[in-house]
């Protein structure tokens, strides 16, 4: 068990971090690359990816392992939980087939979003999101509407601690000033972020709400800058969004 707290197993623990170790630049390691990532020692790390083999989790050629498939069985455990997956996603087809933009829902795991619902528009974007990507939650549209309902001390929280690196010219990084549009966000009931993340996408989000009016998710829709002007995601945009963020929820609550 954990010397720090008693309720923790350590080899669980161990065995989550080294898993979460593996990454798009990491996606095959050695004993000896997994223990530098870790921190662990090697005989630690050995062990415990022998364990991820063993179940079915990871695989070994030429000595470097990798995981397999088999890790997506604890990633759907939590999609299947959802209530809103299945019922979230005839609304953002309609969304999407009738804006022809790309509409997604995602979820707050600390610093980051993480998509729980993607459908991708019918024409290309310059970025490519799926289901389980994950990016900062300040300068996003759902990640903002996201944090706006954050209770004030979970908030003061995450400002003291996130690091707001400016990825445009347009990038909000004053936490004063990402305070004050978060206020502005749980005012006007929703989000509208213009080529923060990435220059030449503009979005726009809306809360999705449970059962006694808690935030359980946003709900987005993002197009090219180039093709959608400011004025029409707000005018046009906005208002179906808003709609349909309200039709998810009304479905939602109406499983309890």
């Amino acid at each position: 068990m954990s010397r720090e707290d008693p309720d923790v197993i350590d080899s669980v623990e161990k065995a989550f971090r080294l898993l979460q170790a593996f990454s798009a630049d990491r996606p095959a390691m050695t004993v000896s690359e997994a223990a530098a990532a870790t921190g662990f020692t090697r005989a630690t790390a050995r062990r415990i990816l022998l364990t991820l083999e063993r179940l079915g989790f990871a695989e070994v050629d030429d000595r470097r392992f990798r995981l397999t498939a088999g890790v997506l069985r604890l990633g759907y455990g939590y999609l299947a939980a959802l209530p809103f997956w299945e019922h979230a996603q005839p609304h953002m087809r309609e969304l999407a087939d009738e804006l022809r933009e790309s509409c997604s829902m995602a979820t707050l795991d600390g610093p980051e979003i993480v998509y729980v619902v993607r459908v991708p528009a019918s024409r290309s974007m310059t970025i490519t999101l799926n289901v389980g990507s994950r990016l900062p939650a300040y300068p996003t549209s759902m990640g903002r509407v996201l944090l706006a309902a954050l209770p004030e001390h979970v908030l003061r929280s995450y400002l003291d601690g996130v690091e707001l690196r400016r990825l445009t010219p347009n990038t909000i990084t004053d936490p004063g000033e990402l305070r004050a549009e978060l206020r502005r966000v749980a005012e006007r009931g929703f989000a509208v972020v213009d080529g923060e993340r990435e220059e030449g996408i503009r979005s726009a989000a809306a809360p999705v709400h449970g059962a006694g009016g808690r935030t359980l998710a946003a709900l987005n829709v993002s197009v090219n800058a180039a093709r959608v002007s400011l004025t029409e995601l707000r005018e046009r945009f906005v208002p179906r969004l808003l709609e349909t963020a309200e039709a998810i929820s009304q479905d939602i609550q109406g499983l309890h």
